[in-house]
């Protein structure tokens, strides 16, 4: 019998970091606001120790930024940041499904997608945008996930934060399409057994034009560059 491994508990840092992500992407910390760290430890009723190892989780994921004493700075994020952004997350879920062609089980991925799409479907049908906005999420970390690579998905995962941050500078939160869920089943059924290039062609299209994205939301007058 193998030796069960204990359970991993959630640290105070983490959760701590859980929410000023949440503060920071509900719009709740501006961007360029500074973040005090005697004022957060008195509002969350934690130690300054938690806090910094949270706000340095937070540096690392892109959302904060920290200048030599000055202190710790929401993101700012220009133009050319969102694009870089994009590019690198497009990247990022190309080589994994290359990975996964190449030497994933693309039965199980494309089980554990369809899945997810179908959730998502029924939330964005119920008014629940939230809630399909995070299995959208999931859907892509999922997708990344399962090329196998530790390194791959830690990247991914800070990519995914600066994503998200994107999203809320450009349309104040997750935006859907009524064909997304749609979208996201048909790169399911291709990644079970298409060809490499037709996938990514599919993988390509529902990414879109970050570019032509930008100059919706500057035609519509939505604040891009805060």
């Amino acid at each position: 019998m193998a030796q069960a491994r204990p359970i991993e508990r959630v640290t105070l840092s983490t959760q701590v970091a859980e929410r000023i992500r949440d503060d920071i992407l509900s719009g709740a910390h501006a961007p360029g606001a500074q973040l005090h760290e005697v004022e957060l430890a008195l509002a969350f009723g934690v130690s300054r120790g938690p806090l910094r190892e949270a706000m340095q989780r937070l540096v690392q994921e892109g959302l904060l930024v920290s200048l030599p004493h000055r202190g710790v700075f929401v993101a700012e994020l220009s133009e050319d940041d969102m694009l870089d952004v994009f590019f690198v997350r497009a990247s990022l879920e190309e080589a994994a499904v290359r990975r996964i062609v190449e030497r994933g089980d693309r039965a199980a991925t494309a089980t554990a997608l369809t899945n997810l799409a179908e959730r998502m479907d029924r939330a964005m049908r119920s008014g629940d945008e939230t809630r399909g906005g995070e299995l959208d999420f999931a859907y892509h970390r999922t997708l990344v996930d399962a090329a196998g690579s530790a390194r791959l998905s830690r990247t991914y995962a800070t990519v995914q934060a600066e994503t998200r941050l994107c999203l809320h500078r450009l349309m104040g939160g997750y935006r859907s399409r009524a064909d997304l869920a749609v979208e996201h089943v048909r790169l399911a059924d291709l990644i079970a057994g298409a060809p490499l290039e037709e996938i990514l062609a599919e993988l390509r299209r529902h990414f879109g034009d970050p570019a032509a994205t930008l100059r919706r939301a500057r035609a519509e007058g939505r604040r891009y560059d805060r």
